[in-house]
């Protein structure tokens, strides 16, 4: 995904012993793969085909490999989908989240991330439901020894499948540009500045946190349209029509980083804040408090 591949090249930048990439997309994996040799050809890179959903599978990898640090960025993130499959979506981000977390516990691994969003916070949707219950299981599964935390933050520009790309080509074919709704908001940042924030973010901590990226102001979707339609030359509603849609199955208004009930502190990072301990509710109260 968009998030896992610059973090294996922001990984890579700073000269890692091993870089092991665990994907089941196939092509995604082949075209990091090239790209990665073509920029680090000193780097030991090992590309694997798999899946986060066959525990056995992973353990293999995690024995053979025995990686110290595990990003775990693999999720279905669209929200509509999920929405009409629940099952696969509960599988994937629920059950593989677990998945990676165990086998990674068992290895012995110094560091876990799990890569979060915002729409886990009061979750409205199936896909946010889903993150919510894996920050939960990432906070269940600290022991002491290894640091698990979680990164949360909210939508990247530029992703794939995310609006910026959609808008793009909505502008190039005419129009109409499609928004859902002329109020509703949305947190952005680049990919390369969110996943730089991932690294920093998961050098601090104990283990247990869920740290939150600053992400400035929200941003007003409707706004963004008529910016992009400027940049490439024409006039809103005259040359380029935006239509509103309506809020799809899921969707919020607004996204929130925080919610009310987390007690929330800086860091010594000036754009990473974590949830104090004693507010982020776990699935294993007993595991945390040892």
């Amino acid at each position: 995904g968009s998030i896992g591949s610059e973090l294996c090249r922001q990984v890579s930048a700073n000269e890692p012993g091993k870089l092991v990439l665990f994907d089941r997309h196939e092509n995604g994996v082949f075209a990091l793969e090239m790209e990665l040799r073509q920029r680090f050809p000193r780097l030991e890179l090992v590309p694997i085909l798999g899946d986060v959903l066959l525990p056995d599978q992973l353990r293999a990898v995690f024995d053979a490999h025995k990686p110290e640090v595990v990003f775990h960025a693999a999720a279905y993130k669209h929200v509509p989908l999920a929405e009409r499959n629940v099952i696969e979506a509960v599988r994937n981000n629920v059950l593989g989240t677990r998945n990676v977390a165990e086998a990674a516990r068992a290895c012995g691994v110094r560091e876990f991330v799990l890569v979060s969003t915002d729409k886990a916070v009061r979750p409205t949707s199936v896909m946010g439901v889903t993150k919510r219950v894996a920050e939960m299981i990432v906070q269940g599964v600290q022991n002491g020894a290894g640091r698990f935390v979680t990164v949360r933050f909210g939508n990247v520009l530029g992703s794939n499948g995310s609006v910026v790309p959609m808008f793009r080509e909505q502008i190039a074919r005419g129009g109409p540009v499609t928004v859902t709704h002329p109020d509703v908001t949305r947190y952005f940042m680049t990919i390369p500045e969110a996943v730089q924030l991932i690294l920093q973010a998961a050098t601090i901590g104990n283990g247990g946190e869920i740290l939150v990226l600053e992400m400035g102001q929200p941003v007003k979707i409707v706004d963004l349209a008529r910016h992009m339609i400027e940049l490439a030359g024409y006039v809103p509603d005259e040359d380029i029509r935006i239509e509103f849609t309506g809020l799809r199955p899921g969707e919020k208004m607004h996204e929130e980083l925080i919610d009310d009930a987390e007690d929330v502190v800086p860091t010594e990072l000036a754009r990473v804040m974590t949830l104090r301990a004693s507010a982020a509710r776990t699935l294993f109260p007993a595991q945390t408090a040892e």
